[in-house]
């Protein structure tokens, strides 16, 4: 055996790598065949982004350069309609408007979603917590054109509100309060609370029951009240969950469209107007698809701007 073990050796000493000075051959590394994978994987849904998202937005970038009715020959004006967006006290108006409803989109349901959250992780599994928890969240399920639709009838002389204000003593209080100047944005902000307080309870709710409970613990037997833990252990434990509510909200706030084009459509006068229904109406009753465009480009980099902050601000502290 030893004999005949050297020739094999030597011969595979000359035919070796280092001998011949030829470079060893390498197969396919398992790395790259798994990006490539990936990427299959992926790309259906990049086409679709590409498609749907990113060519639009290319689109209305294009068109926001042009002086164009959607029929005739386009107009080169470059920064032109910018220009009037962001020049012109009524667009300006419009964006304040949006900038507004962030109150109502935003603060209002977070603050009461992250009170009813705590209140209702306290209550003992049953039908009573069941039956909160759904009437809470049923308004994330009818359609926002519906709610608009029911919201016009409780506002109305002689909805719902105005009824139950007559009925406590308080009839010089009762409005049309859609149609009044001063009560018809707040009226549809507060709109835009009752549909979103359902996500944000439900989004808290679930992200308190991932919080461990002898943290809670800790706290009692330090003499923590309920204020103190909501402090110290919820608000600390929920900021990824409340950085996800917070930037929904505010981009359902800035982006409206439905419930304010169903309920008032931006009236009276401009007094509900939001850059959603002002670029519908530019695009599709001013034939103004140029600056119609442009106010689109200009919500969508205030979306940026707003909801990138908030973004970094989440991570940052989650780190």
């Amino acid at each position: 055996m030893s004999v005949s073990a050297a020739p094999v050796a030597a011969g595979e000493a000359l035919t070796s790598p280092a001998a011949t000075g030829r470079a060893p051959r390498r197969g396919p590394r398992p790395g790259g065949l798994r990006r490539w994978g990936h990427l299959a994987f992926v790309a259906p849904a990049l086409a679709f982004y590409g498609y749907f998202v990113l060519f639009p937005l290319g689109t209305s970038v294009q068109y926001s350069l042009y002086d164009w009715n959607g029929i005739g020959p386009a107009t080169w004006v470059g920064a032109e309609n910018y220009r009037r967006v962001l020049t012109d006290p009524d667009q300006l108006e419009t964006l304040l408007h949006a900038f507004e409803l962030i109150l109502f989109f935003t603060v209002v349901p977070v603050v009461l979603g992250l009170v009813a959250a705590s209140l209702m992780h306290g209550l003992r599994p049953g039908p009573f917590a069941t039956v909160s928890r759904t009437v809470l969240f049923i308004p994330q399920v009818i359609p926002l054109v519906a709610a608009g639709i029911v919201w016009d009838w409780v506002y109305s002389s002689d909805g719902i509100a105005n009824e139950v204000l007559r009925a406590i003593g308080l009839g010089d209080v009762a409005r049309p309060w859609l149609a009044d100047f001063e009560t018809a944005l707040p009226a549809v902000g507060l709109i835009g609370s009752w549909v979103m307080l359902g996500l944000c309870t439900l989004l808290l709710l679930t992200g308190i029951s991932k919080i461990d409970p002898s943290l809670y613990e800790a706290a009692r037997i330090d003499g923590a009240g309920r204020l103190s833990e909501l402090r110290h252990v919820t608000l600390p434990g929920l900021r990824r969950e409340l950085g996800v509510c917070v930037t929904v909200t505010m981009i359902a706030a800035l982006a409206s469209f439905d419930i304010i084009y169903i309920s008032t459509q931006g009236g009276p006068g401009r007094s509900t107007m939001v850059p959603g229904v002002e670029i519908y109406r530019l695009a599709f009753t001013e034939r103004e698809i140029g600056r119609a465009s442009a106010m689109a480009v200009v919500l969508m980099v205030l979306v940026l701007v707003t909801i990138v902050p908030v973004q970094r601000l989440t991570q940052r502290a989650d780190q």
